[in-house]
């Protein structure tokens, strides 16, 4: 396996993800992320430091995003997200965890993508603040700051709009049930 291969192998899954995050779109998240390994082709052997290839590649698919947002909005009117094809999120048991973590990806959809993108590579991709720096080219105080802001935005919401669990049940009462049985 080429050290190509095994780049895109190690990386591809991430990638995606945070495009989508960005750009909330199945075809353009592949469209960003296939841009991104096209550049490392192109320019990846003038990365020095190999162990920098994941931010390099990270960083390269936020500005082509960037870029992408920037031309949408000169050439049409129209938004450059849609709705997600899909949900993101994996099984689990916990029926009302799963429905909370959707609906905070559902609302994370929803932020500006100033706070988006940070909140995404920090709890989705796991980077560090100084990783998520290097990413968006912003100062780490500025990381910090707009993911806590982001946290905030996204607790509100979650409260102010409690996830799509059923609101109408019943509080069974086990005295009231023995007492009209009994």
């Amino acid at each position: 396996m080429s050290e190509f291969e095994q780049l895109v192998d190690a990386h591809y899954e991430a990638l995606y993800r945070f495009a989508m995050s960005l750009s909330k779109n199945a075809d353009t998240a592949a469209d960003l992320v296939q841009q991104t390994f096209c550049i490392w082709a192109q320019k990846g052997h003038q990365l020095k430091e190999r162990d920098k290839a994941k931010t390099w590649l990270f960083t390269t698919l936020h500005r082509e995003f960037l870029a992408l947002a920037r031309k949408a909005k000169r050439y049409t009117d129209e938004e450059l997200t849609e709705a997600v094809a899909g949900r993101m999120c994996s099984e689990e048991d916990d029926t009302e965890r799963q429905m909370d973590g959707q609906r905070a990806l559902e609302l994370l959809g929803d932020l500006d993508e100033t706070f988006r993108a940070p909140l995404a590579l920090f709890y989705l991709q796991q980077h560090s603040y100084k990783e998520i720096a290097e990413i968006l080219d912003v100062p780490i105080g500025t990381v910090m700051s707009r993911i806590s802001r982001a946290k905030d935005m996204l607790r509100r919401r979650m409260t102010a709009e409690p996830s799509s669990a059923p609101k109408n049940i019943l509080q069974l009462q086990p005295e009231a049930l023995r007492s009209s049985h009994g």
